[in-house]
């Protein structure tokens, strides 16, 4: 019998008791205006509180105060806004899901969980637990800022294993192994992705009429405050993105800007140049068009699209004779859901190919690579 899969695509034959849950993790955006407040509450918890010295007391007071300024920004100045992003890693996770099994079979089941919002990672890893999965793949994707927030996923999955293991029913770890996939600020099939998107972009006229040196392109990165417990905030990872993408392109696009998103905090030093600062600085070099492109983010979200607009918006009054363009994310490019299905691979061949323990035996191993 012929087949069209070859040996390389093949779903590899696994025992029963093999199977490998890959947790796509990511903050998540609110369905519902009235969830801004324990949205914020939790943002306050995880990633604020590490630049800002904040009492816990003050947590939930942060996160109406928050909760009053997003209602503003979203349902009053931008007409009701609702985020795209949930919708998209759904998406993103059915279809790095179909990659894996293609290889892996059904073994391999990917969920999605959010850092502020449900399905809220915790509860996740509780139904990983609850569904018997021994192998688990921390998997954050969103941002490329893996160093500070990708490690809030750690953060909650250790929650939910120090809940689980103070059980006095439960006689072993809840799992075998634990991995977990960092940053990908260098991986090459990603950085050849966007600089193809950006290209193409180009090419379909967006930039007609305009020399290649009257052409900006501002590559957008999640912005981020220059210290945070000693934790590195994503912006090595960001400006390592950017040095790489901008080297494939200033040769032949010389106007080139790196542009920090950034949410400004008082007393707090933020990464720069921001969005408008490094349009700015374009246009004064020659710039008659100016194109953004999220670099930092996977999938669409408000950063990416009412941060974006805004600047467009006041560019526009102050130069109002030069073209501005906001390019998407990769979102559910087929392209980039094979690109992300690989970086799984090494992990998962790893957890399953690890040795197995005898289940009385009182033995957790932890896999941070």
């Amino acid at each position: 019998m012929i087949t069209d899969q070859s040996p390389a695509t093949q779903p590899v034959a696994l025992n029963k008791d093999d199977r490998v849950a890959v947790l796509l993790a990511g903050y998540g955006e609110v369905q519902s205006y009235r969830d801004l407040s324990s949205y914020n509450q939790a943002a306050t918890k995880y990633i604020a509180s590490q630049f800002v010295a904040i009492p816990k007391w003050l947590y939930p007071l942060a996160g109406w105060l928050l909760a009053l300024q997003d209602w503003y920004n979203f349902g009053v100045k931008h007409h009701h806004f609702m985020s795209p992003e949930n919708e998209m890693f759904e998406k993103q996770r059915l279809g790095i899901e179909e990659q894996l099994q293609t290889r892996w079979g059904n073994p391999v089941q990917v969920f999605k969980g959010f850092y502020f919002c449900e399905p809220f990672v915790q509860e996740v890893v509780a139904d990983i637990i609850q569904q018997g999965f021994e192998n688990l793949l921390i998997y954050p994707l969103l941002v490329v800022d893996s160093a500070f927030t990708g490690k809030i996923a750690v953060e909650q999955v250790n929650e939910v294993i120090a809940a689980t293991e103070s059980d006095h029913e439960l006689q072993h770890s809840p799992f075998k192994t634990i991995r977990y996939i960092p940053a990908f600020a260098t991986e090459p099939t990603y950085i050849d992705l966007l600089v193809r998107q950006i290209k193409e972009a180009l090419n379909q006229s967006l930039a007609s009429g305009f020399f290649e040196s009257q052409i900006g392109i501002i590559l957008t990165v999640h912005g981020g405050p220059e210290k945070a417990k000693g934790l590195l905030t994503g912006v090595i990872d960001g400006q390592a993105l950017y040095d790489r993408v901008s080297a494939q392109l200033q040769h032949e696009y010389p106007l080139i800007s790196i542009g920090w998103i950034n949410h400004d905090t008082p007393f707090v030093n933020w990464s720069q140049p921001n969005l408008k600062q490094a349009a700015k600085n374009l246009i004064e070099s020659g710039a008659k068009t100016i194109l953004f492109k999220p670099l930092g983010w996977v999938t669409e979200n408000y950063e990416t699209i009412l941060d974006v607009e805004d600047a467009i918006k006041s560019l526009q009054r102050q130069y109002p004779t030069v073209a501005y363009t906001r390019l998407d994310c990769v979102n559910d490019d087929p392209e980039f859901m094979k690109i992300a299905a690989e970086w799984a691979n090494p992990d998962i061949e790893a957890m399953l190919s690890a040795p197995k323990y005898q289940e009385h035996i009182q033995t957790r191993r932890f896999d941070f690579d």
